[in-house]
């Protein structure tokens, strides 16, 4: 009788133990599956992260190859255009006093032109930023904007940074100027400020404006619409420099936007 019972008691202690085992097989199996699962979607995510960075890499990559394109025509075709046509110009005599205020409005016009498309095709094509680099090209884009009826510029620039890649610079001065366009188009300021701020491996670049700003909502929401490429180009070329940008209204009444962007990205 003991026998049957010690029996009894040992095939019972074996079949609790095959059921943890099996318990503990299909947990196994199932934590498993779940991390296999996990893992495949992790990796599905970081392609697509990865082509959708290389597409952003190469629609940036396009419009600063056409920007400098247009920079070149603009300056070799209708610059030569309007040189030539300004010395025929000369040519022209008159001792009639209508021709002669005709003659001056045109000249006056026709300089005006010719300085008009310089200044696109300098900005264009950013021969300043490779030249004399990122610092030196902001001071020079904003002292060409500022002016004393419209709009006071100003800049505290640190200049600890030192470029160190060129491409990336690039994206960060196009932001800029996208930014500020859209200020003189929108927010129509009358104080600017650029300042920036190299620590800790990371270029912080502020903007801060009197005018009518975004706060970060509001650029999350306008940079979806159809009409804001320019916000959207902004965010493509944040993406690319796996930086970040932030819009805040502090106490002061003043309007920032923060660019950051990690040291790192720009040594890579």
């Amino acid at each position: 009788m003991n026998h049957d019972a010690n029996n009894l008691k040992l095939l019972l202690v074996v079949g609790i133990a095959v059921m943890l085992l099996l318990f503990i097989s299909f947990l196994l199996i199932f934590i498993f599956t779940q991390r296999n699962k996990f893992l495949y979607k992790q990796h599905l995510q970081q392609l697509r992260e990865g082509q959708q960075n290389q597409l952003i890499e190469a629609a940036v990559r396009s419009e600063e190859s056409e920007r400098h394109r247009i920079a070149e025509e603009l300056h070799d075709e209708v610059g030569a255009l309007l040189a030539a046509t300004k010395l025929h110009f000369h040519g022209l005599n008159s001792d009639n006093p209508k021709v002669k205020a005709l003659h001056a409005k045109g000249k006056e016009l026709l300089d005006e032109a010719i300085q008009k498309v310089r200044g696109i095709s300098h900005t264009l094509h950013s021969s300043i930023l490779q030249e004399f680099g990122l610092n030196e090209a902001i001071r020079h884009f904003l002292i060409k904007l500022s002016h004393d009826d419209i709009i006071e510029t100003s800049t505290s620039l640190d200049d600890s940074y030192e470029t160190s890649d060129p491409a990336n610079d690039t994206s960060i001065y196009r932001i800029i100027q996208e930014l500020t366009n859209n200020l003189l188009k929108h927010a129509k300021p009358e104080q600017l400020h650029v300042k920036s701020r190299f620590k800790n491996n990371i270029l912080q670049i502020t903007l801060s404006h009197n005018g009518n700003g975004l706060n970060q909502a509001q650029f999350e929401e306008l940079r979806y619409k159809r009409d804001g490429l320019g916000l959207k180009n902004i965010q493509n070329r944040i993406i690319l420099l796996k930086g970040s940008i932030e819009f805040t209204l502090q106490q002061d009444g003043y309007y920032y936007i923060d660019i950051f962007v990690p040291q790192k990205v720009l040594n890579s």
